[in-house]
């Protein structure tokens, strides 16, 4: 080696900054331990047969994947969490807007409403649960004292496996075929508790994006003589795209990964009607130990999700407007 090459390399090494480095370290030794280090270890696990006391026993390949498509719970859960998503993320994005236009309107004490509707993001899962245990009880519960009180007949609500346009239909007199039954009673009643759980979050998103929206635009479309729908429609929804890019891709994926709130309502007790795709892969993984599928039932819900967000990214992304 000339001396000349050596001379550059060693000045080479002399320009890496390796404090830089060595405060990164305790970072990325976070993030390669808990995130890519299981990452791997799960895909692994996939395609292995266990034990109970050897994880990596016996190598069966795609056969967990295989077994999916005749697993009638697999199916039965997938189409739970696929009403989830339907019913939580367009409900929550048109509520948390609705509440945001309000509150940007001049609403006074804004700060103390803003509060109001994140309490229910930062109290935990347990409390609200409990809570809202109470309001589905179908003998003391308050929901069904209130329809009650105006001479409608109380719902079992969470233990209801019936669907919901098919009790519609049954109270008109008629009746649907299975397929259009829709998504059961127990369902919508979870939809309906996580919309108003994660209101609070997209409301505050919502605001911060209809404030940052020039003043100016709205003046010179008054000027114009546009009205408000003129005005939400020309300005506040194309400059709002952003915002709402984002609400929907973090709402679809979070959707996908509900699990806290059914495992607290049910207390471990979780029928077919409201099992949704994480809550099996927990079962399989914790309840009789078969970590292989489980960690299979993980891979496919990855690509179902990765799938959807580079979907939303080529036909959604490309319609946001960008000020």
């Amino acid at each position: 080696m000339s001396s000349a090459t050596a001379g550059t390399g060693a000045s080479r090494w002399k320009n890496v900054d390796l404090d830089a480095y060595l405060y990164l370290l305790p970072a990325a030794t976070i993030l390669a331990v808990f995130h890519l280090l299981p990452i791997f270890y799960s895909l692994g696990l996939s395609v292995y047969e266990q034990s109970t006391e050897i994880l990596f026993d016996q190598y069966v390949g795609a056969r967990h994947y295989q077994d999916m498509l005749g697993d009638p719970r697999f199916w039965s859960a997938m189409k739970n969490t696929l009403w989830f998503v339907l019913g939580t993320v367009p409900l929550s994005i048109i509520c948390s807007l609705f509440i945001a236009l309000a509150l940007n309107s001049g609403v006074r004490m804004i700060g103390f409403y803003r509060t109001v509707y994140f309490l229910p993001v930062v109290t935990s899962a347990a409390a609200i649960s409990l809570v809202w245990k109470w309001v589905y009880n179908p003998q003391r519960g308050l929901l069904n004292e209130l329809l009650e009180a105006v001479g409608i007949p109380g719902q079992r609500w969470l233990h209801e496996s019936e669907g919901v346009f098919s009790l519609m239909a049954a109270g008109a007199g008629f009746d649907l075929p299975d397929w259009a039954a829709g998504p059961s009673l127990a369902m919508v009643s979870i939809i309906l508790m996580s919309v108003w759980q994660k209101l609070g979050y997209n409301v505050v998103i919502f605001l911060a994006g209809l404030q940052s929206i020039s003043k100016e635009l709205y003046e010179a479309a008054r000027i114009d003589g546009a009205g408000p729908v003129r005005c939400f429609l020309n300005i506040t929804w194309p400059l709002l795209s952003p915002t709402t890019y984002f609400i929907l891709i973090m709402s679809t994926i979070s959707s996908f990964q509900v699990f806290a709130q059914i495992y607290m309502l049910y207390a471990g007790n979780v029928t077919d009607s409201s099992r949704v795709i994480v809550y099996y892969l927990y079962e399989k993984g914790f309840h009789t130990f078969q970590f292989g599928y489980a960690s299979a039932l993980a891979y496919v819900l990855f690509v179902i999700i990765m799938a959807l967000t580079l979907f939303q990214k080529k036909f959604v992304g490309e319609k946001v407007h960008y000020q």
